[in-house]
């Protein structure tokens, strides 16, 4: 297996995302390079790209539909959030089973046996007759979704045209998209009922599956098989533990947003689907237009200690302010969290000396326990308290993200690992990292 070369990040946090960095230091614009070949792709990697829509769509299906099911099944606001629990407990726990599994079986099986868990764990579902049920079915839904999307990200960039640029530019849109259109889905489906968008997306992904299966060929495997404990040794790196700790904080702000927002903005489906929809679109602008831009001006930990920052004031004003200011305050979220996923995303494959795989499979087995605590916590603070403090709290957490950042900063500029299409197949397997 050739060990990927590592280049040198700049003092001021620059991260280059395709090759070594400019002569100067500065963040690379990956539009710079092969964002130009980003439509002429294989239609393997449209397959992949399409199937990755759907499976992010599922993060936020059931946003717009919250209320609905906790009144269809007769259900608290607690007890409805344990699907985002259920969903994230069991991903960040798969994160150590994914390059495991991927090592041994291939790519290209993984992302099936991922896809063909999320159909069936989907339908099933949307058969649920309590919200127990529903929650066993959204963990099970978590691990098909886990496989799947630790695997995309491989696949498209060991296959895409145009170099790593165009395919990190593809999975960057791909999970914007499906962002977006995910509670737009569920709205829709869920005005006439909870249970037609677990059925939608059981049927998207069944297409997902068959596209896989024609259009992508089987993917090298990596020369070394990963074991069950490499993402945990890969933790002992000052700088990626530094990372993952700020986005452990960062995850717990995102998901209190994601998860709880929709009880207290207490509108109907379609426009809480609206609401979700232009929170979306405005993650995936600013993280595949934005942010690189940013970092490429300011350099990376300038701008995600200045976005976490900015995402604290926000939530607190989403808690105190009105409901005008709180769905203003919802969809500009989608700007903050689009360029700190861009961030994270590049530090937690370059940060660390270990293989891009392993290293984001640690990171993210860390960093997903805060999104399945958020979705619980939240609604039993305001039980606890009043509605208010869950929002207090996640301001907190955001500024504890930054405040590790600032600590946390020479540790987190040490190094950065190239990217060339040809590390990230023999490597095998990239740990979705966003």
């Amino acid at each position: 297996m050739t060990t990927p070369t590592a280049a040198p990040v700049p003092a001021d946090g620059a991260h280059p995302t395709d090759g070594a960095p400019p002569a100067d230091g500065a963040h690379r614009d990956p539009f710079d390079a092969g964002a130009g070949n980003l439509l002429r792709q294989p239609k393997a990697v449209w397959a992949t790209a399409g199937a990755s829509v759907v499976a992010f769509m599922g993060i936020g299906l059931v946003d717009p539909i919250l209320p609905s099911i906790a009144e269809g099944l007769k259900a608290t606001p607690s007890q409805v959030s344990l699907l985002f629990t259920s969903y994230f407990l069991i991903t960040a726990v798969a994160m150590l089973v994914t390059g495991f599994v991927s090592s041994r079986i291939g790519g290209k099986k993984t992302l099936l046996a991922g896809l063909a868990l999320v159909v069936v764990f989907a339908g099933l579902a949307g058969t649920s007759g309590s919200v127990g049920e529903l929650v066993g079915f959204r963990a099970g839904w978590g691990l098909g979704n886990a496989l799947f999307v630790s695997t995309a990200l491989a696949v498209i960039v060991g296959a895409a045209a145009g170099g790593s640029a165009a395919a990190i530019l593809l999975y960057e849109s791909a999970l914007g998209l499906g962002m977006a259109c995910g509670p737009l889905l569920g709205a829709v489906l869920g005005d006439a009922s909870w249970r037609y968008p677990f059925f939608g997306t059981a049927v998207l992904m069944a297409v997902g599956f068959l596209c896989v299966t024609v259009f992508l060929k089987e993917q090298p495997r990596p020369a070394r098989k990963t074991s069950l404990l490499d993402p945990l040794k890969a933790l002992g790196h000052g700088g990626l533990a530094s990372a993952a700790a700020s986005a452990f904080f960062y995850n717990y702000t995102f998901f209190t947003v994601l998860a709880f927002t929709p009880f207290v903005l207490d509108m109907s489906p379609y426009r809480s689907g609206a609401v979700f929809f232009a929170w979306g679109l405005l993650l995936a602008v600013f993280s595949v237009l934005v942010a690189p831009r940013l970092q490429h001006r300011f350099g990376s930990l300038r701008v995600l200690g200045g976005s976490l920052v900015l995402l604290a004031a926000d939530v607190l004003v989403l808690g105190y302010g009105g409901h005008g200011a709180a769905v203003v305050c919802t969809v500009l979220s989608g700007a903050f969290i689009g360029v700190n996923n861009t961030v994270y995303t590049e530090l937690a494959l370059g940060v660390s000396d270990a293989p891009r795989p392993v290293a984001s499979a640690g990171y993210n087995f860390v960093r997903w326990f805060a999104a399945a605590a958020a979705p619980y916590f939240a609604p039993k603070i305001e039980e606890w308290t009043d509605i208010h403090i869950p929002f207090v709290v996640a301001a907190v957490t955001a500024l504890l993200g930054a405040g590790v950042v600032w600590a946390r900063r020479d540790a987190l500029t040490t190094k950065a690992e190239d990217l060339e299409p040809r590390h990230a197949t023999e490597d095998g397997v990239t740990v979705f990292a966003n």
